[in-house]
């Protein structure tokens, strides 16, 4: 409990510390472990590696990252609205429910949850991107195939950009995860960032 204390304070004098502008649009990132740079550099996970990209290819784009380790939909949804308030974001990244999941927490509620936050953001105008994720099958096949599928009911329903698995290619890839068998190592993170971009790109460059 500390130690996500601490992160979630890292955290918020981080996010107060991105400049903005008049000019600029804001893209925010809403995610756990898996986008929070979990025993990594910040400079090493997806996130940054995005921001370095768009540093060149949108430079008018500021990339917030307010994922945190161990966070659930629950969690992502109660600092969701002050975030929104916060920062305008023409784009949201939500990345979220891999720990409700494995939390065995009802996947009703995680659906509602992320409905929320995509109802939220779109009440703002901003574009979404929902990543799903998949859980190992120890969890049970019903259970396991449940997950996977509600974010494409939720994408459904709100006809927002979808990506089904952002750990394609990496997950089963030992070179590419770290030792917990969850979270991609360094050499990953390029590969979940060239996963995403053909969801994300589209978005971006929409007029």
């Amino acid at each position: 409990m500390f130690v996500k204390a601490i992160q979630k304070i890292v955290l918020t004098f981080s996010l107060l510390l991105i400049a903005t502008s008049s000019s600029a649009a804001n893209l925010l990132v809403m995610g756990d472990s898996l986008s929070a740079a979990y025993n990594l550099r910040q400079q090493d996970g997806w996130v940054s590696l995005l921001k370095n990209q768009l540093n060149q290819s949108h430079p008018n784009i500021n990339v917030i990252n307010a994922s945190v380790s161990g966070e659930t939909t629950q969690g992502g949804l109660s600092r969701f609205p002050a975030l929104l308030e916060q920062y305008q974001p023409k784009w949201v990244v939500l990345e979220l429910g891999a720990n409700d999941a494995l939390r065995g927490y009802p996947l009703n509620q995680t659906k509602d949850n992320l409905k929320n936050m995509v109802e939220q953001s779109q009440n703002l105008g901003a574009k979404v991107l929902l990543i799903g994720n998949q859980i190992p099958q120890n969890y049970g096949k019903r259970y396991t195939k449940m997950f996977f599928e509600l974010y494409k009911d939720v994408a459904d329903q709100y006809q927002i950009a979808y990506l089904p698995f952002m750990l394609k290619n990496v997950a089963l890839n030992k070179e590419l995860m770290q030792n917990d068998g969850l979270h991609p190592n360094k050499e990953g993170q390029p590969i979940l960032l060239e996963n995403i971009l053909p969801y994300l790109q589209p978005l971006l460059d929409e007029k």
